[in-house]
């Protein structure tokens, strides 16, 4: 069976982007979120997530490389490692800059890397694991829709880590149905493990988010009830109404409708305007704010 020739062709082509300088071992301030310490942790405890979970991403696909014949989606599969590969190394670089703040960045990384590459791995089967990178894959891809609205929640960051997220999600939109592919048309998942990997991951992705930013906060030095009144006005800025999670909201439920793919979603906003801009310079971080300007030209 051909995965993307019997449901829905890929609208955008995986294109690794390799070698790329977004000056993450400049001055980048400890808290480069507008001087926000939750939200700057917020987004660091997803950096220090990432190089682990790459690595789950890429094992669970390739449980089940042998199996896939069609040659559109190994060539999707070899693109979908390469990208995953460009984006562990470049989130290991910017950990190296909370390394250099003290952060015990190894402690944090082995306790995702002991739950999902070793804990999941002897627990669930390799199909269970499989629905759960693709349900983690659609949060890594409905993310644009947040980063990319006439918003630009990302304003206040700095250049350079907002051009670095820019970039991860430009590629999670990309890839996002080659999990999905392999899950439904080769690991044979149906609709009912597909939604538990959904709701699981639903519960273990923020709970571990959670965790890791609260231990960047207490690093930090700030006590128990200076971390509750962060966390209380932290977590208004996550889900109020124009929050950073409502753009995801209504893709974020598409995934639990019989007979979903991730390509029935073809519009993604701001993707255009940032492959125009980085085709043209080559640069990442020229490429998040050209695309900022052009949105913002646009809204």
């Amino acid at each position: 069976m051909s995965a993307n020739n019997t449901k829905h062709d890929a609208v955008h082509p995986i294109i690794p982007r390799e070698k790329l300088d977004f000056g993450l071992d400049g001055d980048v301030p400890k808290y480069w979120f507008g001087g926000d310490a939750y939200k700057s942790r917020f987004w660091d405890a997803l950096s220090v997530i990432f190089p682990p979970g790459e690595k789950f991403f890429m094992t669970c696909v390739r449980d089940f490389r042998d199996r896939i014949s069609d040659p559109k989606l190994l060539e999707d599969i070899q693109g979908f490692n390469r990208q995953e590969a460009q984006h562990t190394l470049v989130h290991r670089q910017d950990n190296d800059r909370l390394r250099r703040q003290g952060v015990d960045v190894d402690k944090l990384t082995k306790y995702v890397d002991k739950m999902l590459n070793v804990d999941y791995r002897k627990k669930y089967s390799r199909e269970y694991t499989l629905s759960i990178t693709s349900a983690l894959e659609h949060f890594t891809s409905i993310i644009a829709h947040s980063l990319f609205d006439k918003r630009d929640v990302m304003k206040e960051a700095d250049h350079r880590v907002r051009a670095m997220y820019a970039w991860h999600a430009i590629e999670e939109v990309e890839h996002k149905g080659v999990a999905y592919d392999v899950m439904e048309d080769y690991a044979k998942v149906g609709y009912w493990m597909r939604i538990w990997g959904l709701v699981h991951a639903s519960v273990m992705f923020p709970i571990t988010i959670f965790t890791i930013q609260r231990q960047l906060l207490i690093h930090d030095g700030f006590n128990a009830w200076q971390r509750a009144k962060l966390m209380a006005k932290g977590t208004w800025w996550l889900f109020k109404p124009g929050g950073l999670l409502q753009p995801m909201a209504k893709h974020y439920w598409t995934y639990y409708k019989p007979g979903y793919h991730p390509w029935q979603e073809t519009e993604q906003h701001g993707y255009e305007e940032w492959l125009a801009a980085f085709n043209g310079s080559k640069d990442p971080v020229k490429a998040s704010e050209q695309m900022r300007h052009d949105l913002a030209l646009s809204a």
